[in-house]
């Protein structure tokens, strides 16, 4: 992505020089509107970080709605610690077509009065700040999976394996100028493989390991009702919006008409396709619910529909994005119920989203985009999913012969909120009884 937007970024600014109504537009200004791009798209997507934490506060049982937060807002942390401390540098840092080099990122607009290289096209900081939201992403997919079930501290410790090398490494293969892209021309406009299908992965290898809450399957399977299906419905609303940002930042230049049009149809193709993954899962939900709507079915058919589309949301027509939408809503509603019959407990349903859909995005690029091919899109989706899914297994494996990675039963009985927070999602602020015993004052 970094590698492209230097490109992009000085061909916007060629591009203005030769048309006679732009000429008057400066290389710097055009720097200062990429960086803007960078700026409003990266704060986009860091909302959507709350997106994930009210979805999955939705999703999951009351008694585990506070530990669900925290893991939420810590993985945002450590995906940012990671990403400044080892991360980007790994991603974007080296010569090499298979990662960068292990080292700190420190900007090179380091002081107000150094001269500015404009011919970078925007502002160091802010692409980095862009670029680590994004992890931060993947990072938050794997939480919604093992919910209910996996032990914090456990969990921490593989976030920083993900955003700290797993994420970079991978990334570099295309964004970073890599392998896959200067070999097979691999193509992920912004992520459906690279951050949604990565997150999927290491979801998947998670699920396989921990195993399924107790009393999911089997003979004595209970119900496990959501705790909030409107906060849920919340969650995938500003995920929705936090997704302008995530797709249509990822132009990375907005320093001519061109760039404009082209963020302008992103938008239009982000929005189409979701739209389309909603009404996609209402239908099929009437079908496989016997003329009864799921809820839960339409959210995660709007995000399907958006990770389908992020692969390429430009080149495809408004059509075309619906189609993509609607397939990937589809993948996403039978998908869940293909890990049902396997017995791998996804609580949010975040597999099928991000992971098969994302599998579909991308392999359907080349529909659209005649610069990709069938080929290269299938081996950059078999090296980063088989290299995601291993390295990601083999942490999880290690931490679960090590220190463990799953509550106890009776912890799990408690619930996460209790057993690791010590108080509930409403309990948080407390004053000393005249007892000795915490009363709750909310």
């Amino acid at each position: 992505m970094k590698a492209a937007a230097i490109a992009i970024a000085g061909l916007g600014v060629g591009l203005m020089s030769a048309a006679p109504a732009a000429a008057e537009v400066s290389e710097e200004t055009a720097f200062i509107f990429n960086t803007l791009l960078f700026l409003i798209g990266g704060f986009l997507v860091m909302l959507m970080a709350a997106g994930f934490a009210m979805l999955e506060a939705g999703f999951v049982r009351t008694k585990h709605a506070a530990a669900i937060c925290l893991k939420n807002i810590a993985l945002y942390s450590i995906a940012g610690l990671m990403f400044f401390g080892v991360g980007y540098n790994l991603m974007y840092g080296g010569d090499t077509p298979f990662f960068g080099n292990i080292s700190m990122w420190s900007p090179s607009e380091v002081a107000a009065d150094e001269a500015i290289d404009l011919s970078t096209g925007y502002s160091a900081a802010s692409d980095w700040f862009f670029q680590m939201v994004f992890v931060a992403t993947a990072a938050s997919i794997v939480s919604g999976t093992i919910a209910e079930r996996v032990k914090l501290g456990s969990f921490f410790i593989f976030v920083v394996v993900l955003t700290g090398f797993i994420y970079p490494i991978q990334g570099s293969w295309e964004w970073g100028a890599g392998w896959l892209d200067s070999q097979f021309g691999f193509s992920d406009f912004a992520g459906s493989t690279l951050v949604h299908s990565t997150g999927g992965w290491a979801a998947l290898a998670g699920a396989i390991l921990i195993g399924a809450r107790s009393g999911r399957f089997g003979p004595d399977a209970v119900v496990m009702q959501p705790s909030s299906l409107p906060l849920a419905t919340l969650g995938t609303f500003v995920l929705w919006f936090g997704w302008f940002g995530f797709n249509g930042a990822s132009q990375l230049a907005m320093g001519s008409a061109a760039d404009a049009v082209a963020i302008s149809q992103i938008f239009a193709n982000t929005n189409m396709a979701a739209a389309a993954g909603v009404m996609t899962a209402y239908g099929l939900s009437l079908l496989l619910g016997r003329g009864k709507a799921n809820l839960a079915y339409c959210l995660n058919g709007a995000l399907a529909g958006l990770v389908a589309i992020t692969a390429e949301p430009l080149t495809p027509t408004i059509f075309e994005a619906i189609l993509i939408g609607a397939v990937g809503a589809t993948i996403a509603t039978f998908g869940a119920k293909l890990l049902e019959a396997l017995h791998i407990d996804d609580v949010v349903g975040a597999i099928p989203v991000h992971l098969f859909a994302g599998i579909w995005g991308t392999m359907a690029v080349p529909l659209t985009n005649s610069d990709a091919t069938f080929y290269g899109q299938a081996v950059g989706v078999g090296a980063i999913g088989a290299f995601v899914f291993l390295s990601s297994f083999a942490v999880w494996l290690i931490l679960k012969v090590t220190i463990g990675i799953r509550l106890t039963a009776d912890e799990e009985t408690v619930g996460g909120d209790l057993s690791e927070l010590g108080h509930s999602a409403g309990a948080v602020f407390h004053t000393e009884g005249k007892e000795g015993k915490d009363e709750a004052l909310a």
